[in-house]
């Protein structure tokens, strides 16, 4: 840090040095030139008149006095002189820093103003111009997200008003179908309830995930950290979506490395899991595959949730994460969320000091969930390895 102002403690040690040697020298110069030159004879008269006109002093005891205070006072009296310029001087310095101040706080004085050009200051506060550039390039960087956040979440409004009433228009008029039409047969009755309660739940799954994001909006907190068994959990989870993958006539294939244990909050990692899972059952292919892979990578238990699907355009793949963002596909897609459950689980594993990144190859589509392993479990995992391969 002290070495950004060299120049700025150059510059100012030149203009203290410069101005205590201009001032010694114009003090010098002063007393040899003109009041021992030029003006050594009217000093010295004035000195006899005033001495004796306002004082009464004799000629004799006026040259006195002139030899006492002012001939045997030279070095003195340049010294004072010497001092009195070397504090003009000092004063005239502190005016240069005095205006480098007011160009700094007029910088920094626009960096309020958006759009406003870059700060332009003296070489010597390079520096500080470049810490306030950087200042104001962040203040844009937030001011511009700001907007795209209230962009997208006008966007979300817009998106959920869309897909709300599609579906409660459906539970409505399948509703009403059924009380207007008692002549209904028992098997067209099962058709619409089956319908209507469909649609319904198609509801609850788009209040769930804007409800969720609002509550992670607000409740942005780690939580309490307690030892989770992934791999137990991992496997929990592909058995409960044993219905969804019938359903879909997907088949499921795990691969959990066991004993692998992290420290977090199992509510909201379950949630992490659980929106992914879901995402690889809505954009699946009906008939295809959808692999969890679960190991040790290091410090971290990397999974990977992989399925057969359509395939993401390389330049979503950096936006599918973003809070309120969502694929226009998703829109139209009966299955399609808020475009909210992806971003819940992002933010949640980044809570958690872990990553989660989408790879897109083809037709497969992968999520890879990184996620600090518990240490003492690490720890344990590790020694058991070289157990097994002693015994090897």
């Amino acid at each position: 840090m002290n070495g950004k102002y060299t120049r700025l403690k150059l510059k100012m040690l030149l203009w203290v040095v410069g101005g205590t040697l201009v001032a010694g020298a114009l003090g010098v110069f002063l007393l040899e030139v003109v009041v021992d030159g030029m003006l050594q004879d009217p000093i010295y008269r004035l000195f006899l008149w005033g001495a004796g006109a306002l004082f009464g002093q004799s000629r004799e005891s006026a040259e006195l006095l002139y030899q006492q205070y002012v001939r045997d006072n030279k070095q003195e009296i340049l010294t004072l002189g010497t001092m009195v310029l070397m504090l003009v001087a000092f004063y005239l310095a502190m005016g240069r820093f005095t205006r480098w101040l007011d160009e700094v706080r007029t910088a920094t004085r626009r960096l309020l103003y958006p759009g406003a050009d870059p700060v332009e200051l003296p070489r010597e506060l390079a520096p500080i111009q470049e810490d306030l550039n950087a200042i104001r390039r962040q203040l844009s960087a937030r001011e511009e997200a700001a907007r795209e956040t209230e962009q997208r979440k006008g966007d979300l409004v817009a998106f959920l008003a869309h897909d709300l009433k599609t579906p409660l228009t459906s539970v409505v008029g399948y509703l009403t179908l059924l009380r207007d039409n008692p002549g209904l047969t028992e098997e067209q009755r099962a058709k619409f309830t089956g319908i209507a309660l469909d649609k319904a739940q198609r509801l609850e799954e788009l209040l769930a995930e804007f409800f969720d994001i609002s509550k992670m909006d607000l409740d942005s907190g780690e939580g309490e950290k307690v030892p989770i068994q992934l791999s137990m959990l991992l496997e929990q989870l592909a058995d409960e979506f044993y219905p969804l993958f019938a359903e879909k006539e997907l088949t499921c294939v795990p691969r959990i490395q066991p004993h692998l244990m992290v420290l977090g909050d199992p509510d909201k990692l379950a949630r992490v899991f659980d929106n992914v899972l879901r995402n690889a059952v809505s954009y699946s292919t009906p008939g295809g595959q959808v692999d969890i892979h679960a190991a040790a990578q290091g410090g971290y238990a990397e999974i990977t949730i992989r399925n057969q699907g359509l395939e993401i355009p390389e330049g979503e793949l950096s936006n599918i994460f973003n809070k309120f963002y969502r694929l226009d596909a998703a829109r139209s897609s009966r299955t399609g969320g808020a475009g909210l459950g992806l971003a819940i689980a992002k933010e949640i594993v980044e809570l958690h000091g872990g990553s989660i990144r989408c790879e897109c190859n083809g037709a497969l589509t992968s999520f890879v969930i990184s996620l600090p392993l518990y240490k003492e479990a690490h720890h344990g995992l590790r020694k058991s390895r070289a157990g097994l391969s002693e015994s090897k």
